[in-house]
């Protein structure tokens, strides 16, 4: 009897760890419910402080006056984000899945440069393994993945891609005729020593950057280079345009997920609304 007990007690609490395994997954990767939206946020402002305390490290003067300060809060953050990982590993139904993937990689190499501190590598190779850790903001990135604006725009940019390609293509060409013709008209004279430097040229003018360090000295010159500029704003305005045409034409389709319950918009196909966590009538 007492045996049986025990596998009972022991289902049980397999039972109960698989539920909490199952709750943690919905947390640690849902997205569509008010707990992983909250766990997102919570984890956002972490990473944001963790990278704005790498960004304090590098001045000299602060890392000079609070040594330990620094290194306490280094170790804390990489203890949070070390336990996160294991969490994800732990909760993922294909741990070698997430462990390879790109995400998961870069949760890896967030936390190892800490750990590698204890080996003494020399000062080159400590501050190439410190420089490792500002892939922490990449994992910003990764939430951000999930909200409705940059949804939006990863739509407009999709639908808007050969459009912007062909664009592309055009003002590659136009900047190799142009650098071309420069190099004919102005000659070595006033810098353009070379159809490549005649290009860089073109490229700085069109992007309406100017640095200045090469500029035409004939007349002709002077009005072809007028022209590129001019060219210019409308080369920046055209894909701006493309892009907020396929952004409107999204939002329109994402009417229907409007929350029955507050009316917060979410994302396209979301199953529960991550403002109040009630369920979508789409779902």
């Amino acid at each position: 009897m007492e045996g049986l007990n025990r596998k009972v007690d022991s289902k049980n609490y397999l039972c109960s760890l698989m539920q909490v395994r199952d709750r943690l997954n919905t947390i640690i990767f849902g997205t569509d419910t008010k707990a992983g939206r909250n766990f997102d946020m919570i984890l956002l402002v972490l990473i944001s402080i963790s990278v704005l305390l790498i960004m304090a490290e590098s001045v000299q003067e602060w890392r000079g006056a609070y040594p330990n300060l620094m290194i306490q809060a280094e170790w804390l953050f990489t203890g949070i984000f070390t336990l996160e990982y294991i969490l994800r590993v732990w909760v993922s139904p294909k741990p070698l899945r997430y462990i390879f993937s790109f995400w998961g990689l870069i949760d890896l190499l967030s936390i190892l440069p800490t750990y590698l501190t204890f080996f003494n590598l020399g000062y080159q190779s400590i501050r190439i393994v410190r420089a490792l850790r500002l892939l922490r903001i990449f994992r910003i990135l990764k939430l951000h993945r999930f909200t409705a604006e940059s949804q939006a725009l990863f739509h407009a940019l999709k639908a808007s891609y050969y459009r912007i390609m062909v664009f592309m293509i055009f003002v590659v060409l136009v900047t190799i005729i142009s650098g071309t013709l420069m190099y004919v008209v102005e000659g070595g004279e006033n810098g353009f020593k070379s159809i490549q430097s005649s290009i860089y040229w073109a490229i700085v003018t069109i992007t309406t950057v100017g640095f200045g360090d090469i500029t035409p000295g004939t007349a002709v010159g002077q009005f072809l280079a007028s022209l590129m500029m001019i060219l210019g704003y409308a080369i920046i305005a055209l894909p701006t345009g493309l892009i907020t045409m396929e952004m409107s034409r999204f939002k329109d389709v994402r009417k229907d997920n409007l929350c029955p319950n507050c009316d917060h918009d979410n994302p396209f196909g979301s199953n529960y609304c991550n403002q109040c966590g009630g369920e979508m009538l789409n779902a």
